[in-house]
């Protein structure tokens, strides 16, 4: 299954806020004829149906492929620990997520076409692979261009609301972030329950 494309904000109004997706405000209306009259009747999801949207929230917001969320997945239950906490924090530590939480784009979706077109650096080196897997003690740049520079400032400017998570050290002046750890369950500001995304998996 390959990337979603089509209209964003059709998917927030299905599955709540994703801040990752899209900041543009919308109702709170579920798309399609049936979304009101399901409100009207209170029709309730079914347990399979709760589980499903929960996933849907995580592949949306991270902007994976059915295939990727699955990797991550069975990741996640290799590594010792809570699965669910590990899910997330490998989710985390992409390269165009990190990109977002330090204010680089406003969204996971425009922070994936700064690292697509070569802006960002790891340990001086351009890596061009949204999803690659940071580590411990990286050090994320911005390449020593000035178109470069002037596009992550602006967009660091329009950003500024943002709280920088803690398990993130950066240095404005030099628009140099280092990851100091994995980040908390605190640090995520998806309103996800991981435990049901989990659970969707567990019979495959």
């Amino acid at each position: 299954m390959s990337r979603y494309r089509g209209p964003r904000l059709r998917i927030k109004r299905r599955l709540g806020v994703l801040p990752g997706l899209t900041k543009k405000p919308s109702n709170n209306i579920r798309p399609g004829q049936h979304g009101r009259v399901n409100i009207e009747n209170n029709k309730k999801p079914t347990e399979y149906g709760i589980r499903l949207e929960e996933k849907q929230k995580l592949r949306f917001n991270y902007g994976l492929t059915e295939s990727q969320l699955y990797k991550y997945i069975r990741e996640a239950r290799r590594r010792n620990g809570v699965t669910g906490l590990i899910l997330l924090q490998l989710l985390e530590m992409r390269l165009d997520t990190i990109c977002y939480n330090l204010g680089f784009a406003s969204t996971i979706v425009q922070a994936r076409q700064l690292v697509n077109h070569g802006h960002i650096m790891i340990n001086n080196k351009i890596v061009n692979i949204p999803s690659f897997q940071c580590r411990l003690n990286d050090v994320i740049s911005i390449k020593q261009k000035s178109n470069s520079k002037n596009l992550i400032k602006s967009n660091l400017i329009n950003n500024k609301g943002l709280n920088l998570s803690s398990h993130l050290k950066f240095d404005e002046t030099k628009l140099e972030a280092t990851i100091l750890d994995y980040c908390d369950r605190d640090d995520i500001n998806l309103d996800i329950k991981e435990l049901l995304v989990i659970e969707y998996y567990s019979r495959r």
